[in-house]
């Protein structure tokens, strides 16, 4: 037993691990290149052209099956025909009054070996000439069906040489039926003669339509998708590039649709990408600007500390708001690629008196005095909004310096035409402000990237970074910032609504009071 398993182990270790490792290489490589491979490995017009003339072929088989069938009847119909004639004459003269010869002939040119006629009870023979010892097969054309008229042609075409048909048709003269004897070997050379026919007749036709058909939908659709394909792999070779979009024909069909839809995405995605690119050298530029504008308005509040020492009433008046102005500055600077970041710091909310924001607003933009922007400010007596200081006053002071220098653009300016207009009021749990001006209002390409980066800005200098980052801070506040149309200038309206309250927090707070 011990060598039986020895000897059954090393034959299972000898054997292949698999059909696919036993193979060798050339083996390999040849089921690589099979024929399934090979026609994978085909073009889109080759694939076509293929596909064309392999179903040219299936329909001529179609075509020809019914017809070789259909050929076979009308041959068989004209043998009956000509049996009509010769019954009429041999069943006109009188009972053994045809000669032999004469009735030869009469056969000869039917094609038959014999000719009977039914009429009622009595079957009789007309004509006959070399009687074969054996009939093969029976044929009875009056009540042939389709199938049955397929199938006898391709036995009629297998058949051999000496196979004798028995073929019964209608009979003249009120007969009942008239059966002519004929040898299959006529009937199998004509449907060869016509299948040969038939055949270079479809290899033409076969070759005229898939041309045709080739030649149209290569046109149609083949040119206009490599034309395609080449323009995709163009464009993604340098996407930035606006010559590599594609110019859409006018087609009015899909592939027309697909041009033109195809070429807006790629307009699209070049802006999208310029628009990126200027982003990021926007940020390298700012990030390298940092960090010396730091120093330096650090560098000047160290100097304006000193005024704070001098007894000049005007020095003290606007030394605490230079102090003021210059550590917000450094604070900016501090978050200034804060915007290329996910976002924002949460606000640190509290109570805020809307009315002094807004005048701190008005003093950073040095629009007090004699200034030839007009200023007014409406906001409700005594309203509070509940957010974040410095976030609220980068969002009034970025739509309020948008609105100056809108403004300053039509110089010389006049304080009774050009205003700019602040409103706070209160609705509810909600702070609705809104920031207004008398100027030409917004240009139709900056209504349409209002709130993007850079695109939004149509002004010659300006980043385009504004709006967006009031927008961001709005938001971050759980507020709306929108456009009103139909307004005089420009006016923007956002909302900050108040923190929900939980009731079950503030009870607790009292209890522990």
């Amino acid at each position: 037993m011990n060598e039986k398993n020895a000897a059954r182990k090393s034959a299972e270790d000898s054997a292949p691990e698999s059909p696919q490792e036993s193979l060798p290489e050339s083996s390999q490589a040849s089921a690589q290149s099979s024929p399934a491979g090979r026609w994978s490995g085909l073009g889109l017009s080759g694939k076509l052209l293929g596909l064309t003339l392999l179903f040219v072929m299936v329909a001529e088989v179609l075509i020809y099956v019914p017809s070789i069938a259909n050929f076979r009847m009308n041959w068989l119909n004209d043998r009956l025909a000509a049996a009509h004639t010769a019954a009429l004459v041999l069943d006109a003269a009188p009972s053994g009054m045809v000669p032999e010869e004469l009735a030869r002939q009469i056969l000869d040119s039917v094609g038959a070996r014999a000719v009977a006629m039914k009429m009622g009870q009595q079957r009789r023979l007309l004509a006959v000439y070399d009687m074969p010892p054996t009939i093969h097969r029976e044929i009875d054309t009056r009540d042939m069906r389709w199938f049955t008229a397929i199938r006898g042609a391709f036995e009629a075409m297998s058949d051999p040489n000496d196979c004798v048909l028995l073929v019964i048709g209608p009979a003249p003269r009120g007969g009942e039926f008239i059966e002519i004897i004929i040898d299959n070997a006529p009937l199998q050379k004509a449907m060869f003669r016509f299948s040969w026919n038939i055949l270079v007749l479809s290899l033409i036709i076969s070759a005229i339509t898939a041309t045709l058909v080739y030649l149209s939908l290569h046109y149609l659709f083949v040119r206009p998708m490599r034309r395609i394909t080449a323009n995709m792999m163009a464009f993604r070779a340098d996407p930035e590039n606006p010559g590599r979009v594609l110019v859409a024909s006018r087609r009015a069909d899909e592939i027309g649709t697909t041009e033109r839809e195809l070429a807006g995405m790629q307009r699209d995605l070049a802006s999208m990408l310029h628009q990126k690119n200027r982003l990021a050298a926007l940020g390298l530029a700012v990030s390298k600007i940092n960090h010396d504008l730091r120093n330096l308005l650090a560098s000047a509040q160290l100097v304006s500390d000193q005024l704070l020492d001098l007894s000049d009433p005007k020095v003290q008046r606007f030394a605490p708001k230079l102090m003021r102005a210059l550590e917000r500055a450094i604070a900016f600077c501090q978050s200034t690629l804060s915007y290329g970041r996910v976002q924002e710091a949460p606000p640190d909310r509290k109570a805020i008196a809307l009315e002094t924001l807004v005048e701190e607003v008005r003093e950073t933009l040095g629009l007090e005095g004699e200034s030839t922007i007009g200023w007014i400010a409406a906001i409700e007596r005594g309203v509070e909004a509940d957010a974040d200081h410095e976030q609220l006053f980068r969002v009034l002071l970025n739509l309020t310096r948008n609105a100056a220098q809108a403004l300053m653009a039509r110089t010389p300016n006049d304080p009774i035409r050009d205003q700019i207009r602040v409103t706070g009021r209160r609705e509810g749990a909600v702070v609705v402000i809104e920031v207004s001006d008398t100027g030409p209002g917004l240009s139709r390409k900056a209504r349409e990237h209002l709130f993007e980066a850079v695109q939004g800005s149509t002004r010659t200098g300006g980043g385009g970074l504004g709006l967006p980052i009031a927008a961001e801070l709005v938001r971050a506040h759980g507020g709306e910032i929108r456009l009103v149309e139909g307004t005089i200038g420009a006016t923007f309206r956002f909302t900050i609504p108040d923190r929900m309250v939980d009731l079950d927090t503030q009870r607790d707070k009292r209890a522990q009071a």
